[in-house]
Formats: structure tokens, sequence, C-alpha cells
């Protein structure tokens, strides 16, 4: 078991998806009184948007639910797999890009898809990415993200932190 686990979302762009999931489960590990026991961050695949601020559209939704969303774009490295315990997906694509950085020697348990956690998946384990889409988009993402952290905080706290 760990003193203090480190889990990081990863998106494409890391202004969207990954950052509503960064703020979120943020805001539920800081509720549960884990800020000192589970360390958040968040980063994209992709360069495009690195020192950015999350989307407009996706701070709106989520400020308008008490979620703020205070991070910066960066790109994830193939070093952060010695830093992360936990790292997190949105959506195969992403898997698919940080299994190519990860070392070969990387376990199942540190590289997953976010959504195996969501209770209400049905299968579909991509968290779909809003940024060409409407309001709408930034909703469904916002309630998928809502309703898999909880289960992902009961999933860190008996697989990592000895049930706390």
């Amino acid at each position: 078991m760990k003193e203090v686990v480190e889990v990081n979302f990863v998106c494409l762009g890391n202004i969207c998806r990954s950052p509503l999931a960064h703020g979120v489960f943020q805001n539920l590990v800081t509720r549960a009184g884990l800020d000192n026991k589970i360390l958040v961050s968040s980063a994209g695949t992709s360069s495009w948007h690195t020192g950015d601020p999350p989307d407009n559209r996706m701070r709106l939704t989520a400020q308008n639910k008490g979620i703020q969303l205070k991070n910066r774009a960066r790109q994830f490295q193939s070093k952060d797999f010695d830093r992360f315990d936990l790292v997190l997906a949105m959506d195969r694509s992403n898997l698919s890009e940080l299994r190519e950085l990860a070392p070969k020697s990387i376990s199942e348990d540190q590289l997953m898809l976010f959504r195996t956690f969501d209770p209400k998946s049905n299968g579909d384990l991509d968290v779909p990415d809003p940024y060409y889409g409407g309001e709408r988009g930034f909703e469904t993402v916002f309630q998928i993200v809502e309703r898999t952290c909880p289960p992902l905080l009961k999933y860190i706290k008996s697989h990592f932190l000895n049930a706390l």
C-alpha cells in the first residue's frame, strides 16, 4: 500500500475531458479529506494546447455545477509513468497513444480507461470528445465524469490506500 497515490487523467488536448475529470475528482478527494493522500493532475497526448486553460465551454459547464477548472494544458511524457500510480485515458485512442509511450514493464492496473469505473458504460468505454459539438456534449461528458469518479475513488482507496 502507498502513502500517497498520484492519479493522472489523459485526453487528446487536455482542455476538455481530462481537465473536467481532474476538477471533479479533485473536488471529491477534497470532500473526502484525502488531499494529502491522493494527488490529482491531467495531461493530453498532443501538444496542441500546451499552456492553455481548459476550453471555455467546459469551464462554464463545470462552474455551473460548482467545479472550478484551474489547470493549464500539458502534454503527457513517457517519464510520467515513473511518477503516476494510475493513468486514466479518456478514450481508446488516447489509451493507444499512451501504450506507445509506456515502458514494456507497465502493469495493467497502472494504465486504464477512465470509463472502466463507469457503472453505466454498457461496454462503451470512451468518453466522447465534446470539442466540435454543442453545449449538450459538454453536459453529457460532465454526467459521465460525475458518475464515474466515486467508483474510481473507491477503487483507489481499496487498491492503493488500504481502504482508508
